[in-house]
This record gives structure tokens, C-alpha cells and sequence, in this order.
């Protein structure tokens, strides 16, 4: 396989995720990744000499952050497709939102192993965007919010053990990044900062939570929009980052926060992640970009092939061509909204704009964000 150009992005993905599924009825019944990867590709975005496919964690790998016992765990409700009583209470496997399923251990473990492959692919610097990572919510011993393992904490320690420091962690998920958070409290190679909506699960992330100084939180009301979401960018995160002064980023892009995802109240457009794309691609030497939420289908395919698109200064088609239309007209939704698709949804990458006025609690916020990053 040849070797892109120096400073091309890369493409981390997996075959794993086209026919794994979390159970009917759960929110990851859906295809995500896979759908990303095929519209991507569809498109001519995506040639073999810059695609790269995610392996699988090693269990040493993966104990560098979670509980040996825990990852056993995992294994035998892989094998056995059922989980202990014991289990069950101990590592909440099979409960909480937290199903057995087929590939309990190896899909996690691949989405480990692909946010670690990004993080040696960048050691020396670069750009990866890595679709299948993001599952911010796991801890060491425990499964989380739809997480069995924190692919993320795994790629920001693979950075901080190669000496690379200081590091953001931006999550613009609507799920506050907690276990990411949690991982690194009070470390200041390691900076975490979150806007997630106000409220949801799992409930932390309280604009006064400083996780011992390593932290900023930024929880947002329901119908948060795209003049908003840039207003706290300018007003408050990016001063915060200059004043960091990163030799890394790590971007969760969780696609929950679109106003067409089930699982949230927010209402913001595609066009506010590519935003953010355009202003961080050249801001530090290193970036790696996280899939993460996300439970409408088209939306989460839309939006992840536009940050690869937005990643490599692509420009993103007024109309898609056949065969990429034809990438999502192959896919299916079981919510309401699945069984009468608005058309763009089928025929085009960009939502219409959300713009709105910036209220008065989301002004409040920024500029406590911005004072207490001025004096801190």
C-alpha cells in the first residue's frame, strides 16, 4: 500500500462494526461507523492509501487503564453470550443499558485498538479521525452508558506515556464525557472540557465541576443552537485553549447533539461540528477526532463523513452523487422519524444552518468560563 502525502489525514476504521448490534430496541441497533465509512468512500473521499484498519486491543493494552477482572469479564459474556449474577452486579455487564451481545468484548476492544493505533499513527504529529472511538462513559471495572471500555482515556494516556503534554480533551457530545473526566482528575498533563446538555444523563458536568482544576463544564439548555455553540467557542473555549497552550487535541464528535437525535433536547445543525473542525485542523500539531453518541442513522453518517470531508478541506456536495444517496437509502430506522425521511436526509451531506438568539443563561456561561480562565 502506498503512503499518503506528508500531513494527510488518516481514516481508522473496521469491518466489525457492519453487522454488530447492540439488540432490537436498543439505540445502537443502528449502523453507524460502517454507514460513515461507505458514504465516505462512495464519495471518492476515501482511497486505500490513507485508510487504515483499527486491530484489536491486546488485553495488556487494555489494562493500562481498565480492571484485569473486569476484562475477563467481558470475555466470558463474549464466549458464554450471558452474564453472572455476580458479574452482572460487580461490572454492571448486562444491565443499565449495558447488554450481552455478540461482540461484547471484540467490538469494544477494536474501537480500543483503533483511538491507540491513532494515537502512535500521531506521535510525531498528524490528523486521524477515528469514527469508531468515543465511548467516553466506561470505567476501569465498570460499563457505562452504552461503553464497556474508555477508548478515549486509552489514547490520551498512549500520548501522555510518549511525553506529549499538555493535552486537550474536547467532548461536545450531549452526554457530559464523565469517565474521561473522572480518569484524569486533577492531572494537569491532561485538560478535559465539555458542553453536554444541562440535565441529561448522566448528570455531572456542573459548570462549577473542576475535576481538581483539570476541567471545564459547560452544560447547555435544551434547543441549543449553532450561533450559540459558536458564541461559548469564541467566547470561551478558545481562549481557554490558547491559554493551555496543547500539543494535542483529542475532539469526541458525538452526533447526538443534532437536533434530529432521539436521545437528547438539542438543536444544533451539522454545519456546527464542521465549524469546529475548521478552526482546530491547524491549531496544534496533533489531532485526533472521535466518533461517539448518536442514534439517528442518516444524521450520524452525514455528519461523521463531513468532519473526514471537512478534515481534508473537501468540498462538501450541494447534492450527492447516486451511489453515495444510495449508501443511505440502504439504511433503516425503526423510530418515527425513520418511517417518513425528510428528503435532504437521503440527498445531501449539510443541514440547513440553526441559528437563533444567544440567551441570556448560555451568555452567563461563557463569560464566567472566559473570567475564571483570565484569572485562573
Amino acid at each position: 500500500m502506498a503512503s499518503p502525502p506528508h500531513g494527510t489525514p488518516l481514516y481508522i476504521g473496521s469491518e466489525i462494526y457492519r453487522h454488530s448490534t447492540y439488540g432490537p430496541g436498543h439505540p445502537l441497533a443502528i449502523p453507524r461507523v460502517s454507514s460513515c465509512t461507505d458514504l465516505c468512500r462512495a464519495l471518492g473521499w476515501l482511497p486505500e492509501t490513507v485508510y487504515r484498519e483499527a486491530p484489536q486491543a491486546s488485553i495488556a493494552a487494555l489494562a493500562r487503564f481498565h480492571d484485569p477482572a473486569y476484562l475477563a469479564a467481558l470475555q466470558r459474556a463474549e464466549a458464554s453470550q450471558s452474564v453472572s449474577e455476580a458479574d452482572r452486579a460487580r461490572f454492571r455487564i448486562g444491565t443499565d443499558g449495558n447488554p450481552v451481545y455478540a461482540e461484547i468484548f471484540r467490538r469494544p476492544a477494536t474501537s480500543a485498538g483503533g483511538v491507540l493505533l491513532a494515537a502512535r499513527l500521531t506521535e510525531a504529529g498528524g490528523i486521524v479521525h477515528c469514527p469508531g472511538g468515543g465511548t467516553h462513559h466506561g470505567r476501569a471495572a465498570r460499563a457505562a452508558g452504552f461503553c464497556y471500555l474508555n477508548d478515549p482515556v486509552l489514547g490520551l494516556l498512549a500520548w501522555r506515556d510518549a511525553g506529549i503534554a499538555p493535552i486537550v480533551y474536547l467532548d461536545i457530545d450531549a452526554h457530559h464525557g464523565d469517565g474521561v473526566e473522572e480518569a484524569f482528575f486533577n492531572d494537569d498533563r491532561v485538560f478535559t472540557i465539555s458542553i453536554h446538555e444541562a440535565g441529561r444523563w448522566p448528570g455531572s458536568g456542573a459548570a462549577s465541576d473542576r475535576a481538581g482544576g483539570a476541567a471545564r463544564n459547560l452544560p447547555v439548555p435544551p434547543g441549543f443552537n449553532d450561533t450559540e455553540f459558536r458564541f461559548l467557542f469564541t467566547t470561551a473555549i478558545f481562549p481557554l485553549i490558547a491559554r493551555l497552550r496543547p500539543q494535542a487535541i483529542m475532539l469526541q464528535c458525538g452526533a447526538d447533539a443534532l437536533e434530529e437525535d432521539p436521545l437528547a433536547r438539542l438543536s444544533l445543525s451539522n454545519n456546527a461540528h464542521w465549524w469546529l473542525i475548521e478552526q482546530i485542523r491547524d491549531l496544534v500539531p496533533r489531532l485526533i477526532v472521535l466518533g461517539g453518541g448518536g442514534y439517528n442513522p442518516y444524521a450520524v453518517a452525514r455528519l461523521w463523513a463531513g468532519v473526514w470531508g471537512t478534515l481534508n478541506r473537501f468540498a462538501i456536495p450541494g447534492t450527492l452523487p447516486p451511489q453515495a444517496e444510495a449508501v443511505l437509502r440502504a439504511l433503516t430506522y425503526a423510530r418515527a422519524a425513520g418511517r417518513n425521511p425528510p428528503p435532504h436526509w437521503f440527498t445531501t451531506l449539510r443541514d440547513a444552518p440553526r441559528e437563533g438568539a444567544i440567551r441570556p443563561e448560555i451568555e452567563r456561561l461563557g463569560h464566567l468560563t472566559l473570567k475564571e480562565t483570565i484569572f485562573a
